[in-house]
């Protein structure tokens, strides 16, 4: 955030931070270094009421709301209704479309695969459900390590040739931007642009969430430039500005929020409508999960985790 700015019209409303980033969530953190690199002065805001919530995140400014899972993101929703675009100079450029696409699908489907089932979801549980009662919060893993295998076509027939695929295609990926970067500041001539907050985002991900032990992780460290890319750009845009007087961290309520930031009080008129419909909802969201519980116990008994993860195999 801006230190000379004591308010702020606009809010991004992101996962929790953990692993020393300012959100952990893979989805979150692109927008958040957007917003960074275009110096554009935000509040952040944290909501872990629904963490399996395809809103999230989501960008305001009085009524104005764009969210995650509507006009291909927040990112692109920011640029088309010209609140902010980094790109509009790069479109007509020969790399940028293809390094858009290594960016958004092979790297983003190899994080996809080390979150969910390289690492077996030692980072994912921390990010998402550690704020939640034990037993929902092992559903919802299942729940997601299922959507996650899908999306990513794996099945117990074709599980050992899908991930080679997947991080063949993430070295290959690697290879071509650090031979595209080479020693420049950002992808794209001397300025940042949306590719630079998505690929910063997975580069520190990958590098600070992912366990030493992960394929992807080792495969990025290879490539030092890319490194050092990271390095400077965190440090010019997401440390030195951080460390400036800046409006608070606060947290939306949430029914199962037991640490981490504090929402400061205010006065109710102040309150946006999106904050009330949480609230509003969170409080059927404890009874919604226990039903999930019992009818997934119902259901699922004794079925393994394995047999749940290829379910639609069977």
């Amino acid at each position: 955030m801006e230190g000379d700015q004591g308010t702020s019209d606009f809010t991004l409303v992101t996962r929790k931070p953990c692993f020393g980033l300012p959100t952990a969530c893979p989805n979150c953190l692109p927008a958040y270094i957007y917003l960074k690199l275009s110096h554009l002065p935000f509040q952040l805001a944290f909501n872990s009421t629904f963490p399996d919530s395809e809103e999230l995140p989501y960008f305001e400014s009085g009524t104005y709301v764009a969210y995650n899972n509507e006009d291909g993101g927040v990112i692109e929703k920011l640029k088309k209704d010209g609140i902010v675009n980094l790109d509009s100079h790069l479109h007509s450029l020969p790399d940028y479309l293809s390094l858009k696409a290594l960016i958004l699908s092979w790297l983003d489907e190899a994080l996809t695969y080390e979150i969910w089932v390289g690492t077996e979801g030692i980072s994912a549980s921390k990010i998402y459900y550690s704020d939640l009662p034990w037993v929902i919060s092992k559903v919802l893993f299942y729940k997601q390590t299922y959507l996650a295998k899908n999306r990513l076509g794996l099945t117990k027939e074709n599980a050992e040739g899908r991930e080679k695929l997947i991080y063949k295609r993430a070295s290959e990926a690697y290879e071509a931007l650090s031979t595209r970067l080479g020693e420049h500041k950002f992808l794209f001539e001397d300025r940042p642009s949306s590719l630079d907050a998505f690929f910063l985002s997975h580069i520190l991900f990958t590098i600070q969430v992912l366990p030493e032990t992960s394929v992807l992780r080792c495969k990025l460290l290879e490539h030092s430039n890319l490194v050092r890319y990271a390095e400077k750009l965190k440090s010019e845009f997401l440390e030195a500005s951080s460390s400036s007087p800046s409006p608070p961290l606060h947290s939306f309520p949430s029914s199962f929020s037991g640490k981490g930031s504090k929402p400061k009080s205010k006065p109710k008129a102040e309150k946006s409508e999106e904050e009330k419909k949480f609230k509003k909802r969170a409080r059927f969201f404890l009874a919604a999960q226990f039903l999930a519980v019992v009818i997934y116990l119902s259901v699922m008994g004794g079925v393994s985790s394995d047999d749940l993860e290829y379910e639609d195999e069977d």
